[in-house]
């Protein structure tokens, strides 16, 4: 997409008053009314949606779309127990709630967030090199002063262009990190492609190298190392490689439990255990661990 044209969608989503794509997938978000007169043609917002269903897809829609969602309530409440992995005995006792967000939830209601007992969130940031998030500044900025701790992910298309390069459009679009007590370190998000062949064509020689790129550049950008989100069952078709003693996992499985990690991670950081009403993770520790992983 060209900057233009990437400029003129921000612009008229900003124009809008209820996020439409929102309202035509059901996701959840807070939104005003709209306006007895749109200031935008049918036509144009159209477009506009038309744009962010081709250019946005959310953490774990792939995965949902592929693997299903099998949560029900008594998942849900179970996935927010402490889970003790073998790698870590006796020593997760407590767990943090916390959700995800993208485009699609438009300016969200924080407060409603936080007085669900939510305490941290990552937000989409970027897509590809062709993608930004309209709504980052109102989620990453809201979500800093109701108190979360926050993050920024971004969702890969390797495909398209080097680990590296990807990294690099991520930080500068608001991927970064500081050691502030209230910044995540960002997340490659790595799932299912949306666009055509599951491995996006790649080997798993070649899917590996193409994580390494993006988790050494985002590391040297920012003194982080990035976390991983991925499910399972991508991660043992499509790549390779250990990761497991410098990029936390976040594993999604909407299921009774996290279920087998990938290669060689003992056990889980983050698990998204259902994208309804949307997505929703725990962390897994204690709310001083989550402090931890933010401060590095």
């Amino acid at each position: 997409m060209s900057t233009s044209r990437r400029g003129r969608r921000t612009a008229l989503l900003s124009a809008l008053t209820v996020p439409v794509v929102a309202l035509l997938l059901g996701a959840s978000t807070e939104a005003t009314a709209a306006p007895a007169e749109s200031p935008l043609s049918a036509r144009e917002i159209n477009d506009v949606n038309a744009d962010i269903q081709a250019n946005n897809h959310t953490m774990g829609s792939q995965i949902r779309r592929v693997e299903g969602d099998q949560s029900t309530p008594d998942t849900k409440a179970a996935a927010q127990q402490p889970q003790p992995a073998a790698a870590l005995p006796n020593q997760v006792a407590a767990t943090v709630a916390g959700i995800d967000v993208s485009g699609y939830q438009g300016n969200v209601d924080w407060g409603n967030w936080w007085g669900q007992g939510k305490r941290f969130v990552w937000t989409k940031a970027t897509e590809s090199t062709t993608y930004t998030n309209p709504y980052f500044a109102q989620q990453y900025n809201g979500s800093y002063n109701q108190g979360f701790i926050r993050g920024a992910y971004h969702f890969a298309t390797p495909n398209t262009s080097s680990g590296a390069t990807q990294a690099n459009y991520f930080v500068s679009h608001g991927g970064g990190w500081s050691r502030d007590g209230k910044t995540l370190p960002g997340v490659l998000d790595i799932e299912y492609n949306p666009y055509g062949a599951t491995c996006y064509g790649l080997s798993k020689a070649s899917m590996t190298a193409w994580i390494k790129d993006f988790h050494d550049t985002y590391h040297a950008r920012t003194g982080r190392w990035p976390v991983i989100y991925t499910s399972t069952n991508w991660w043992n078709q499509c790549a390779g490689g250990d990761f497991s003693s410098t990029a936390p996992l976040w594993i999604a499985r909407y299921a009774s439990s996290a279920g087998t990690l990938p290669y060689n991670w003992g056990y889980y950081t983050v698990w998204q255990y259902t994208s309804s009403p949307l997505d929703q993770d725990t962390f897994n520790g204690a709310y001083d661990r989550l402090q931890a992983l933010s401060n590095g």
